[in-house]
């Protein structure tokens, strides 16, 4: 495992904003099927001991994932993505709010802006991604 990767994670209070830059020592293609397809995306995005479980994905512009994180005692707590525009291996962007298991929101959510940049002739890339909650969705 290489620990010199980059990893940072900057908040904005005011702008209410949250902005994280994270380097992996993969190529960009890989990186974004890990982040655009639910079998890969389920293998890592749960906080241990948690797992995720995706309900079902559409990965395309006005498409939602609706996954689940289950705890080792078997609670789910269920969210929404709905993908606002994608543009393929560099950016894709989404709302994401907390729900119930029937896909109805349940709190505000929150704006997400993926970028992905290949670094090094490819052999490495960083995503960085923003996190505005000042845009909030309520149904």
């Amino acid at each position: 495992m290489n620990n010199d990767l980059l990893f940072d994670f900057t908040v904005d209070k005011t702008a209410k904003t949250v902005f994280i830059s994270r380097e992996f020592d993969a190529e960009l293609s890989l990186v974004w099927d890990a982040f655009t397809k639910a079998e890969i995306l389920d293998q890592w995005v749960a906080p241990k001991p948690w797992t995720s479980k995706t309900k079902y994905m559409d990965f395309k512009v006005g498409g939602r994932r609706v996954y689940a994180m289950v705890s080792p005692e078997g609670q789910e707590r269920w969210a929404i993505q709905e993908y606002k525009s994608i543009s393929p291996k560099t950016n894709f962007k989404l709302f994401n709010a907390f729900a119930d298991k029937d896909e109805n929101p349940v709190l505000p959510g929150s704006d997400w802006d993926y970028t992905l940049v290949s670094r090094t002739e490819g052999q490495k890339s960083i995503l960085r991604s923003i996190m505005n909650l000042l845009n909030v969705w309520r149904r």
